[in-house]
């Protein structure tokens, strides 16, 4: 009898790429001509990115300038959980983003009942923050993959330890 074959769905961003794309846009910040003198900046802390600037103008400059460094590292905008802008001192704004981290609780009931309704041979266990897909064919897993790039969950999905 054949072993079962299996696949994790996680939802996660490379760290070392948005560190990158933060220094790029830190870089770019301090060249530009319409930064010159500006409290623009943008730092990373833990899963979260703070930016800062002198009006919501410059601030939407700021988010257009690190979402293209953010592409250009293959860091998908759908991991950007953009909060409400709030005053911060000195008359100046600030925003924070959470980057996306784990699957939430809901979505991944919403996925492990979209795969059960699916596909009948298919085991899904959630563990945590992602998901764990066994399945005897392979061919099943594939399906499963195929199913859940079609959706639109609000956030990236990888699919690691394919065994």
């Amino acid at each position: 009898m054949a072993a079962e074959s299996s696949f994790d769905v996680v939802s996660q961003v490379d760290m070392n790429e948005v560190r990158n794309a933060v220094q790029m846009t830190q870089k770019e910040l301090a060249s530009r001509f319409d930064f010159k003198g500006s409290a623009s900046k943008v730092t990373l802390e833990e899963h979260n990115l703070t930016l800062v600037s002198d009006d919501e103008g410059k601030l939407k400059s700021v988010i257009d300038v690190l979402e293209e460094k953010l592409v250009r590292r293959k860091v998908p905008l759908k991991a950007l959980q953009y909060e409400k802008v709030e005053s911060a001192l000195g008359g100046t704004v600030r925003q924070t983003v959470a980057l996306a981290a784990g699957i939430p609780e809901e979505k991944a009931k919403a996925m492990n009942k979209l795969i059960r309704k699916q596909f009948k041979r298919v085991r899904v266990v959630i563990q945590g923050d992602s998901l764990r897909v066994y399945a005897k064919s392979k061919d099943d897993l594939q399906a499963v993959m195929a199913l859940l790039r079609e959706q639109d969950y609000g956030q990236p999905l990888q699919f690691v330890n394919y065994r």
